[in-house]
């Protein structure tokens, strides 16, 4: 009974010590999680625990990502989750997102998990129009994603419709074009059997590596004003600060690179921003919402304080581990001294055991030179009666040897007589001829074709020997050749994409209903008319020209 009672009391101890946990839904761009959290756990345990699970290292790109009411919110490493201003309703939500977009995709983005999920991500803001992206790229992109499901095309198993359930372009696409959905397929199709032979981590990194270049690629827009009170955009990315007109979202009025700016700070809704050069003064703009200040510095700052824990947590498992070597130093330098006794103590009984050896050496080589005279007394006679034997047998060979080299000379002389006799029947019979040739007319002789010379040997090795090869300039010029022919071929690839663009984009103009064009559409075609769409990184390098005074006082007139 006592037993049962203590049990009881165990079972109620332990039942009260069980940590309070909350339910926690996790969205991904392809899954869904659930996770049972602790009520004490910070944003930071919760976001590790969902890294961990997805097996993700380049955790720097990602946050989890929180609704409250009309804006968005990011989750707080450092803050208890509950503390957010989440829903209290079990789950609760949270997306995890990529939260920085690298600059250059293929050289940033190692894993490919981490691609994947960036993919995936570009993918539904194109198809959602976060992205402005034009039609004939639009085709290209959904090419590539079809490779990345479907791989190589096989005219045999990707038959006619074997789109239809897909969601391959923007709506705006499809509605601004009288096409039907198989003519849409037929024109993806004929891109994807180009892509043959890419792996699905291939295909998505060249669905990156497109979208990366369209203008509104990893830029997060935010309403704000000048010192004028001008409603303008600032569109922040991993390029750098950037000015938009409300009515243009793809082409920045001004920018500001990230290794321009020294300082960003906010007071209410005052956003101020510090350039590098001291001189120029700092230039100040106002957002209407006190929450997107503080977004946009989040933007800046999170990912620097990310590195920072990064190598803090890098740098706090250094010093364990130097704590941890030096403890082992210790011990090991505590068996050396052990050693050192041990091996001193061995060391003395070598040294007697090495005078026994060398005694017991001495008597052993002074007992064998005795055994070696008996034997050499003993063996004397022997060695005579061997040497006889010897001389015997050496007399026996040499007598067989003189027989048969009698019997080969014997041969040799029958061979030469029989030779003899040969030749002289030839000179007989050469006699006979001439005297025949003699008797007959004689005519005159024809002139021989003289016989091809030698090559001049000496001249030859003498050029032979004048040429030299320097190795390293050669491995220089053939390896300064393939990189030209690389970038020959990604010249032609580039130039032959942009006219099947172009061919493209020529075809369905036709079909086009200008009435549907929206503000982006329209944006964009004069961009291209006046060859303002080369390249994003172009346009931000062509606004950056400027001193950035200039484009301070430039952003405090509009």
């Amino acid at each position: 009974m006592a037993g049962a009672i203590a049990s009881r009391m165990s079972f109620s101890s332990l039942k009260r010590k069980q940590p309070k946990t909350f339910t926690v839904r996790i969205v991904t761009m392809d899954a869904e999680m659930e996770f049972n959290c602790e009520m004490k756990w910070k944003g930071k345990d919760l976001f590790d625990l969902v890294c961990r699970t997805l097996g993700l290292r380049e955790t720097w790109f990602f946050g989890l990502q929180y609704t409250i009411k009309d804006t968005v919110a990011w989750l707080k490493m450092d803050k208890k989750v509950l503390d957010h201003d989440v829903s209290k309703e079990e789950p609760v939500t949270f997306h995890f997102l990529a939260k920085f977009y690298p600059e250059n995709a293929e050289e940033e983005l190692v894993q490919e998990i981490t691609q994947h999920l960036f993919f995936l991500q570009v993918k539904k803001q194109i198809l959602d129009e976060k992205i402005y992206c034009p039609p004939e790229a639009s085709v290209l992109l959904a090419s590539y994603a079809v490779q990345a499901k479907y791989g190589d095309y096989d005219p045999s198993v990707h038959k006619r419709g074997f789109l239809a359930q897909e969601e391959l372009l923007p709506k705006r696409v499809i509605n601004l074009y009288q096409m039907t959905p198989e003519m849409w397929e037929e024109r993806i199709t004929a891109w994807y059997a180009e892509h043959r032979g890419r792996a699905r981590d291939e295909a998505e990194m060249e669905y990156l590596k497109i979208a990366q270049d369209l203008e509104m690629y990893g830029v997060n827009y935010f309403a704000i004003r000048n010192k004028k009170g001008t409603e303008l955009l600032l569109g922040v990315d991993a390029l750098g600060l950037h000015i938009y007109d409300p009515e243009n979202r793809l082409t920045p009025k001004i920018s500001f690179p990230w290794n321009e700016i020294r300082n960003i700070s906010y007071s209410d809704k005052e956003f101020t921003i510090k350039p590098l050069d001291k001189k120029i003064d700092v230039f100040k703009f106002n957002s209407s919402k006190l929450r997107v200040n503080k977004l946009m510095e989040r933007q800046r700052l999170a990912r620097e304080k990310q590195m920072r824990e990064e190598a803090e947590r890098t740098r706090d498992e250094l010093e364990r581990r130097l704590l941890q070597m030096k403890e082992e130093a210790t011990m090991a330098n505590e068996a050396l001294m052990r050693s050192e006794e041990t091996a001193d103590l061995l060391a003395e009984k070598a040294q007697i055991t090495e005078e026994e050896a060398k005694l017991l050496a001495q008597k052993a080589a002074e007992a064998e030179q005795e055994m070696q005279r008996i034997k050499a007394t003993a063996i004397r006679t022997e060695e005579e009666k061997r040497l006889m034997e010897q001389k015997v047998l050496e007399a026996e060979v040499l007598a067989l040897k003189m027989a048969e080299e009698s019997e080969r000379r014997a041969k040799e002389a029958d061979q030469l007589k029989q030779d003899l006799q040969e030749a002289r029947e030839a000179e007989r019979r050469a006699k006979q001829k001439l005297l025949e040739i003699t008797t007959k007319p004689t005519y005159p002789p024809m002139n021989p074709i003289p016989a091809p010379l030698p090559p001049d040997i000496s001249s030859f090795n003498l050029i032979g020997d004048s040429l030299s090869f320097d190795f390293k300039d050669t491995d220089m010029k053939r390896l300064s050749m393939e990189i030209e022919k690389e970038k020959v071929e990604y010249m032609e690839k580039s130039k032959h994409l942009q006219e099947q663009l172009n061919e493209l984009k020529t075809e369905i103009e036709a079909l086009k209903l200008k009435e549907r064009e929206t503000a982006l559409d329209i944006l964009h075609n004069e961009n291209s008319d006046r060859g303002g769409t080369s390249s994003k990184h172009n346009t931000i390098k062509k606004l950056t020209l400027q001193s950035a005074k200039s484009r301070v006082a430039f952003f405090e007139e509009l």
